[in-house]
């Protein structure tokens, strides 16, 4: 059941923060698809929280 509630967390995050990003449209836009998801990946703060819980995900 742990692992539900992580994906669910992420999932929540996500609908939260991501949907409708400008940032992640204007990267998209100006400098392409493959940077912008480096950047959400890499340097957005939401994108670390969505890291951390895929973490607990591989943690045993």
């Amino acid at each position: 059941m742990r692992r539900k509630e992580i994906i669910n967390e992420a999932e929540a995050i996500m609908n939260n923060y991501c949907n409708g990003c400008f940032l992640y449209k204007q990267n998209r836009k100006d400098k392409g698809r493959n940077f912008a998801h480096r950047f959400c990946i890499a340097t957005c703060t939401v994108g670390e929280k969505i890291r951390q819980c895929g973490e607990k995900l591989t943690q045993k």
